[in-house]
């Protein structure tokens, strides 16, 4: 319900904004003929455009709030509207249909640029999914998950250099080298957890990225590695928009591998004990799980992933260097995790799309796109905390003994 006093409030939220941007929206100074404008227009539209924001917003965050304490008297757990219809085969089974169409279709139908987009959201899709495991599923804050996505590309890179490795051949070894050093941050950072956690693996992806800019000898340094090989296909020559649609259905097939492991990781026992670890560590550990084999196996799975991606990075580029993997590559790896929903397999994917599309079809607003962008993520994540899609709480109910009453 609208009352005066939220217009009130909207009313001295405008005057503010006006306030703060008087100097720079109102005044314009010409320093060649040293005249001042003054644009009061400016300020008026500041104004209006600050009260109508404001007062939408205090209205959805009450909406907001009225459900919640609904939900909560009424004590019913609303379902998300992407799981209610995907267990509804009216209506997934054509979904997964026209979705498999659109996979197939869409290199032959859409331009490369398109093609390579959407390459570099599946790459997301995967490490996204690998990150999910760490901190979606375990519970674990790392903010150094780039760290291993480095180590794949500059395996396959360096390996490729030195030794002629393929793309194949290179693939597993990535994999297997982001493995271990999954398990080398896991066994520092076994007694950490939440703020610490995160500086300690903030720390541990700085130090691989200077030390791939600053040993020259090893890493080549600033100057990066360039000509990397694309996946060959049975030694066949390919032209640039072919490698493209090869590298297009070689992530393709990459992802769908990702989603069963994890999906599979996730049923298994050893996936309970990542949520147990979660939710609560030290009941974990009360209750006989293994807290240092738990922890260690998340990070190295977890790991994994990234240096698959990796991989297929620098076969996509052809070209890497340290500033590929910098902190703001957790970050937006994180971003992917956190806004899709944390344990949520389909949620990740729909974050990976999102974040990795939407700015590159946002480039029509010009030098506004980002400011667009990080509007709607702020909104997403005050309105849907859970993210995109919430990973559902099991429930199990013993209903044993009273069929038998019935009976």
């Amino acid at each position: 319900m609208i009352t005066l006093q939220e217009i009130k409030k909207s009313f001295l939220v405008s005057l503010w904004f006006m306030f703060l941007t008087f100097p720079i929206m109102v005044i314009k100074v010409n320093t060649i003929e040293q005249t001042i404008e003054w644009r009061w227009w400016w300020m008026a539209a500041v104004g209006l455009g600050a009260f109508v924001l404001s007062f939408f917003w205090r209205i959805a965050i009450a909406r907001k709030e009225a459900g919640k304490k609904k939900a909560e008297v009424s004590g019913e757990e609303k379902i998300a509207l992407i799981p209610r219809l995907m267990s509804n085969p009216r209506f997934y089974i054509p979904g997964l249909v026209a979705t498999v169409a659109l996979v197939v279709i869409f290199p032959f139908v859409f331009s490369m640029y398109q093609t390579n987009i959407l390459i570099t959201a599946l790459i997301y899709v995967v490490v996204g999914l690998g990150l999910n495991i760490v901190v979606g599923l375990a519970g674990l804050l790392d903010l150094g998950y780039v760290a291993f996505y480095a180590v794949g590309a500059y395996s396959y890179a360096l390996l490729n250099y030195h030794f002629g490795v393929t793309f194949w051949m290179a693939l597993p070894i990535g994999a297997l080298l982001a493995f271990l050093f999954g398990i080398m941050l896991g066994f520092p950072v076994l007694r950490l957890r939440g703020d610490y956690l995160a500086i300690v693996t903030l720390g541990f992806g700085e130090i691989i990225r200077l030390v791939l800019e600053n040993w020259n000898a090893f890493s080549f340094g600033p100057s990066g590695i360039a000509n990397i090989p694309k996946p060959g296909l049975f030694g066949l020559k390919l032209s640039l928009q072919q490698s493209s649609i090869f590298i297009y259905f070689v992530m393709i097939g990459l992802a769908l591998m990702t989603i069963f492991v994890v999906r599979r990781l996730q049923d298994s026992r050893i996936g309970r004990a990542w949520i147990a670890l979660r939710e609560d560590e030290v009941a974990c550990q009360a209750m006989g799980i293994d807290k240092t084999r738990t922890k260690l196996s998340a990070f190295a799975m977890g790991a994994t992933w990234a240096g698959m991606g990796g991989v297929v990075f620098a076969a996509k580029t052809t070209f890497i260097n340290p500033t590929s993997f910098t902190i703001w590559e957790s970050v937006i790896i994180l971003c992917v995790v956190v806004l899709g929903g944390m344990g949520s397999i389909l949620g990740v994917i729909i974050g990976a799309l999102v974040l990795i599309l939407l700015p590159e079809y946002l480039r029509a607003f010009s030098e506004y796109r980002m400011l667009v962008f990080g509007a709607l993520l702020v909104m997403m994540m005050v309105f849907r905390p859970g993210g995109i899609v919430s990973g559902v709480r099991r429930i199990y109910k013993f209903e044993g003994l009273q069929n038998k009453v019935d009976s």
